[in-house]
């Protein structure tokens, strides 16, 4: 019986690009009745339904799932699967209160008049004269090469009324 361990980056200058292919090829290899140990319960997954998902699919295959930084419990265990439920509720009840935290600053910014979203890549005076030379035939691509913008830009500024 192996006991398999799994981690990834999580720095900023480290790329995260192969670390889900990772897990895949390393789930491909581990069998029936083995042990997966993780440093943090983040690794097994994005979000808590990932970790979920992914801790339902290995306990199916009687693997172990080991997290050290909740004291070396197994996750596929009933205290484990316990302790789960109830880290999977708090991290819902996070992310609820940060969409409404977001939502009321959000609110509080449009209310004193701030403009929400990216700023726009042309002027109000660029915008008309895009408007003006694609009415009188200048192509798209011929404007967006001019103004140093993309194609979707020069569409999106034709189409708005």
């Amino acid at each position: 019986m192996a006991t398999f361990a799994y981690g990834r980056v999580s720095t900023s200058e480290q790329s995260a690009d192969n670390q889900r292919p990772q897990f895949a090829a390393m789930l491909a290899q581990i069998r029936n009745g083995e042990m997966l140990v993780v440093a943090k319960l983040d690794r097994l997954g994005r979000d808590a339904q990932d970790v979920g998902a992914t801790i339902k699919l290995l306990a199916s295959h009687k693997i172990a799932v080991i997290v050290l930084q909740l004291d070396a419990l197994n996750l596929t265990s009933p205290a484990g699967k316990l302790m789960l439920t109830m880290l999977a509720a708090l991290a819902e009840m996070e992310r609820d209160l940060l969409v409404e935290r977001t939502q009321a600053g959000l609110a509080r910014a449009k209310s004193e008049g701030k403009t929400l979203g990216r700023p726009s890549k042309t002027t109000a005076e660029q915008r008309a004269e895009i408007v003006a030379k694609f009415a009188a035939g200048e192509s798209v691509s011929a404007l967006a090469r001019q103004y140093g913008v993309s194609r979707a830009n020069i569409l999106s500024v034709v189409r708005v009324p």
